[in-house]
């Protein structure tokens, strides 16, 4: 497969010893089409072959979720239930592989495509930023399903996700490849409640877990974006500060201001920066 030219990505203070001695993000910062350039009204769902080749076409790095199916293989697909974007119900990981990929969107009609399936569409002509969905449960079987695919993959990737645990996997199991947390205000149990009690809630949001994973970067929640643990993570750390998901203008100037890159939907910004 192809890789995409390496270039000294920017911001990334290469010299920080928190950089040290890790996989880094070695290729250009710039804006992640948040699940794909996708738009709804014009047929083009998230997470799909075509929501992703339209961002190819832009030239506009990537960011899509995965879900493990029953039989172990990595899935293209941000819900935990299939409920909300195609005709099924029920969870992604009672089904098969095989009949995951039977399923259509119920906006434009395309199939669920699996983790290898974006691999080879994608073929490092733009950075990929992979978030594992987690339960916070410790099963591991999706990062599992990664080992393969990943061996034979030499385009930018890098792989993130609310729950630290496993990213620590993918610290041991996949040490090529760069690692990041992604984080935000966790404000009550109603924002993402898997992920435990108050203790567990601030640490997540303190970012305590980063030297443990040995992270390449902070993907942080837009609202929270000014608080002290993204801002110390860039300054201190050294570490590429990358936010979600910005949709208006404010929230693009606050990005512009505050992180290294955007995670963006709904408006098309220049390749090239902020």
């Amino acid at each position: 497969m192809k890789h995409g030219p390496g270039r000294p990505a920017k911001s990334l203070r290469a010299g920080s010893p928190a950089l040290a001695g890790r996989a880094r993000i070695d290729w250009d910062l710039g804006p992640v089409a948040h699940r794909g350039l996708h738009d709804c009204a014009a047929g083009c769902i998230e997470n799909t072959a075509g929501a992703v080749s339209a961002a190819i076409a832009a030239g506009l790095a990537v960011e899509v979720d995965l879900q493990v199916s029953a039989d172990g293989v990595a899935m293209v697909f941000h819900d935990d239930t299939l409920d909300r974007l195609t005709g099924e119900r029920g969870p992604v990981r009672a089904r098969s592989a095989g009949e995951l990929a039977r399923i259509r969107h119920t906006v434009g009609g395309e199939p669920i495509i699996s983790f290898t399936d974006l691999l080879d569409l994608v073929d490092g002509r733009v950075a990929l930023f992979v978030e594992t969905k987690s339960h916070f449960d410790g099963d591991r079987a999706l990062e599992k399903a990664l080992v393969g695919p990943l061996e034979a993959y030499d385009g930018p990737l890098a792989l993130m996700s609310f729950d630290p645990d496993a990213m620590a996997w993918c610290r041991e199991h996949i040490p090529h490849v760069p690692r990041g947390l992604v984080s935000g205000s966790y404000p009550n149990r109603a924002w993402l409640p898997e992920a435990g009690g108050l203790a567990d809630r601030i640490r997540l949001r303190r970012l305590d877990d980063l030297e443990r994973i040995a992270a390449a970067f902070v993907n942080y929640e837009i609202a929270a974006l000014a608080s002290a643990p993204p801002q110390r993570a860039r300054r201190e750390m050294g570490l590429p500060l990358l936010t979600w998901t910005v949709r208006t203008p404010a929230e693009r100037s606050r990005a512009a201001r505050l992180a290294d890159a955007m995670v963006f939907e709904g408006f098309m910004p220049d390749p090239r920066g902020l």
